[in-house]
């Protein structure tokens, strides 16, 4: 399972950061892979609320179905699923100053045949979480 973990600090306040990556549709701005991820149903987000991902990772095109598993005041956790993978973002928002330190921790779960490509892909999410916190920062840097 490659899982990769990166930490960081920001100045928006950990309650703005909180507020803006719970809603996912919102990773078109900040993940460097998502090319659409749009919100499936209404209402409030809130724990249960759902997104369809579209992402290009390498060159390949996959589609995530994602739930909000976990919101607090400091911690998001969303999994995305299909039938080759499971993908589970924890990302906490402590407070940094007068700013706040994110924690980004993404594990990917290949089922199946794709499992063969692991290593692979551990390389891959690497370098996607390089840009992933590069990008992030100079999104929530402008807010």
């Amino acid at each position: 399972m490659p899982s990769v973990t990166r930490s960081f600090t920001v100045r928006p306040a950990p309650a703005a950061v909180i507020d803006y990556l719970k809603d996912f549709a919102n990773a078109e701005e900040w993940d460097p892979g998502t090319e659409s991820c749009t919100r499936v149903g209404e209402g409030p987000v809130a724990v249960g609320a759902h997104w369809h991902n579209v992402s290009k990772i390498a060159g390949v095109t996959t589609e995530l179905d994602y739930e909000l598993v976990e919101l607090t005041d400091s911690r998001i956790v969303l999994v995305g699923r299909n039938d080759s993978a499971t993908s589970t973002d924890t990302i906490t928002v402590l407070p940094s100053g007068d700013g706040s330190e994110i924690t980004y921790h993404a594990d990917l779960g290949l089922h199946g045949l794709a499992n063969l490509a692991a290593p692979a892909m551990k390389l891959v999410f690497e370098k996607l979480a390089d840009d992933t916190e590069e990008q992030l920062t100079r999104v929530l840097e402008s807010r």
